[in-house]
């Protein structure tokens, strides 16, 4: 039979052994040192000058002193003599300077949790429960980066399942964002928590963004998309270009909007019948219409009024008519109005 105990290594008093107590009081002070392990530190390089009787304290590597080539063994302070304790693999210890629990791996003391963990169910200040197996009550959650960058992943199996961030005003739902029943993105908002409003979408497909209720803008748009270059299928809302020939206005709708230049009229004085009229001018519109426009006008002389040859969709003649010979017709200002597509 073995002299010392398999685990723990503690001594056997022995058949017809004087001085049993020896041995007793030797296995004692040796549960005394390992049960329930908290040491003072794991840190400390050099024995401390008057520690207290019992004091224990995991050995780094490099300790000094009468603890020296003991590195990572638990030491204990006798009363007038330092012990050693070997740890095995297993052995949980409290670190009490460090406010945390470490465990012998069989080559190095570590944390207790620094390896994986699998739990079911996690509650951190509240109760966690089969839906909801991480739970947290707190008045923040911080989640940072380990160097760089951070990404929060939200995964579901299928198109059609849901993955979503859900707000809530007492446990009832009031706005979600993500992908709920689709790959289309989304924001939903809802007043009682069962009516639901899809206030912003967008295609997964083609990333295009849809508002559906509408939209209130309180500041003035700008941009490319708003100011720019339109056409029949990707492009500016309104469209603005100049010209000798006057300035254009081009909405996506199709419609535009031709202004022209002031243009001189010269004397209206060749009759037409009863009325007079001047030598007909060319307008030529600062931007090409798809089919003819509607031309209307205006004469700053009082008593004439305008006149125009048919419209093509380059441009018109015009003429300013009047009641009586003239021989100043004053400023026309021309608009046509039509379709670019």
């Amino acid at each position: 039979m073995s002299d010392i105990s398999a685990n723990l290594s503690l001594p056997f008093i022995q058949a017809s052994q004087a001085q049993k107590h020896v041995t007793h009081n030797e296995a004692i002070d040796i549960l005394d040192a390992l049960v329930q392990l908290s040491v003072t530190s794991r840190s400390i390089m050099t024995p401390p000058a008057t520690p207290e009787t019992g004091a224990r304290y995991i050995l780094p590597v490099g300790a000094t002193g009468a603890w020296a080539g003991n590195e990572g063994a638990v030491a204990q302070w006798g009363g007038e003599a330092w012990r050693f304790y070997p740890p095995r693999t297993g052995w949980q210890a409290y670190i009490a300077d460090e406010a945390q629990s470490l465990i012998w791996t069989g080559a190095q003391w570590t944390g207790l949790f620094s390896g994986a963990l699998e739990v079911e169910r996690l509650g951190i200040s509240t109760a966690a429960d089969d839906t909801n197996r991480l739970a947290v009550a707190s008045e923040a959650t911080l989640l940072t980066h380990a160097g760089t960058s951070h990404q929060l992943k939200i995964n579901k199996a299928l198109a059609e399942n849901t993955g979503s961030l859900l707000f809530q005003t007492g446990w009832s739902g009031r706005a979600e964002m993500g992908c709920a029943g689709s790959d289309d993105f989304a924001i939903k908002v809802s007043a009682d928590g069962s009516s639901w409003a899809t206030a912003l979408s967008l295609e997964a497909t083609s990333g295009q963004a849809r508002l559906p209720q509408g939209a209130v803008i309180d500041t003035a748009l700008s941009g490319s998309a708003i100011l720019g270059t339109v056409s029949q299928t990707a492009g500016a809302l309104f469209e603005r270009g100049e010209t000798t020939d006057g300035s254009y206005y081009k909405l996506a709708s199709g419609l535009m909007l031709c202004l022209s230049p002031e243009i001189t009229i010269g004397a209206i004085s060749t009759a037409a019948g009863s009325l007079f009229q001047s030598a007909a001018l060319p307008w030529t519109y600062p931007a090409a219409f798809s089919t003819a426009p509607v031309i209307t006008g205006s004469i700053a002389t009082s008593g004439t009024w305008m006149g125009h040859g048919p419209a093509a969709v380059t441009g018109c003649s015009i003429t300013a008519m009047s009641y009586q010979s003239l021989t100043d017709g004053g400023i026309i200002r021309l608009t046509a109005i039509g379709r670019w597509f």
